[in-house]
C-alpha cells in the first residue's frame, strides 16, 4: 500500500474533450484536457487518469495525441483508459507517454489479457478499473448474480455482467493485476459522498493499492474513505469546476491524520 494517500483528478474524455455528467448520463463538456492537465499539475494533484467515456460502447481506440500532447505537458503520473483490449492496445499507450493503462470491459471478456499485460510490461502498469453497482437481494438482479451486493457493470455503467465485484477483484489481484480503480456507479457525479461499505469489502479482498471513485463532494469526504481503505482517492467535477480544490483535500486529509503529498 501507498505510504501517502494520492489524489488523482480522473478527466473523462470523449471526442477529445473533458465532459461530466451524472451516472455517466448527460454529459456536458467541462473543457480541453491537456489545459485541464497543467492546471492541476500546477495546483498540486498527483496523479491524472484520462478515461474515453464511449471508447467500449462506440468502439472507439482513446486518443493517442490527447495522451501526447499531455504527456508532453504535464510531469505527474498519467493513466489512460478506455478501449483498450489487448497487450498492443498497452503498448501504443505507454509509447504515447502514459505510465499507466486502465482496462476493464476487455478484462472481464477476456481475464486472461490480465496476466499477458502483466508478463509483458509488468504489473505496475495495469490499473484495474471496475465499475460497480448494488444489485437489491429481492430482485432478480440480486444476490443470486452477486453475492455481495455489489455487481461489475461495463459500458459506462449501462450494462450488468452478473460478475460479483468483490470476487472479482480477488480474482483480478491473482490475475496480475498492479492496482484496483473502484468506482461507484450509484454514486458517481452524486457528491453524496463515496460509498465506504463497497470500499472496505474491496479492500478485504485485495493487497493491492485501491483507488475510491465516485461520489465525492467535499473535501470533508475524503478522510472517511481513506480510513475504509482507500489508498488513493479519484474526483472529477468538483475539481473540474471548482468547486473543491485541491490543497483543501489534502488539508482535511493532513487533519485526519493520513500522511498526504
Amino acid at each position: 500500500m501507498s505510504l501517502a494517500t494520492r489524489v488523482i483528478a480522473c478527466l473523462d474524455v470523449d471526442a477529445g474533450r473533458v465532459v461530466k455528467g451524472v451516472n455517466f448520463q448527460g454529459l456536458r463538456d467541462a473543457g480541453d484536457p491537456v489545459e485541464l492537465a497543467q492546471r492541476y499539475n500546477s495546483e498540486g494533484i498527483d496523479e491524472l487518469t484520462f478515461l474515453d467515456v464511449t471508447a467500449s460502447s462506440g468502439n472507439r481506440e482513446t486518443m493517442l495525441d490527447v495522451v501526447r500532447r499531455t504527456a508532453d505537458q504535464v510531469f505527474i503520473p498519467l493513466t489512460v483508459g478506455g478501449g483498450v483490449r489487448e497487450v498492443a492496445d498497452v503498448d501504443r499507450l505507454l509509447r504515447a507517454g502514459a505510465d499507466k493503462v486502465g482496462m476493464n470491459t476487455a478484462a472481464i471478456s477476456r481475464p486472461e489479457v490480465i496476466t499477458e499485460v502483466a508478463e509483458r510490461f509488468g504489473n505496475q502498469v495495469l490499473v484495474l478499473s471496475i465499475d460497480a453497482r448494488r444489485v437489491c437481494a429481492d430482485t432478480p438482479d440480486g444476490p443470486a448474480r452477486g453475492g455481495s451486493g455489489f455487481e461489475v457493470t461495463t459500458h459506462g455503467g449501462r450494462r450488468g455482467t452478473g460478475i460479483d465485484a468483490i470476487e472479482w477483484i480477488s480474482r483480478v489481484t491473482e490475475l496480475g493485476a498492479g492496482e484496483i480503480l473502484l468506482n461507484s456507479m450509484d454514486a458517481d457525479g452524486t457528491r453524496e459522498g463515496f460509498d465506504l461499505e463497497m470500499i472496505e469489502r474491496a479492500r478485504r479482498a485485495t493487497t493491492l493499492p485501491l483507488i475510491a471513485s465516485g461520489g465525492a463532494g467535499s473535501a470533508d469526504d475524503f478522510p472517511p474513505a481513506v480510513a475504509a481503505g482507500a489508498d488513493a482517492l479519484l474526483a472529477a467535477s468538483i475539481f473540474h469546476y471548482r468547486q473543491v480544490e485541491v490543497s483543501a483535500v489534502k488539508a482535511a486529509l493532513r487533519a485526519a491524520g493520513h500522511a498526504v503529498r
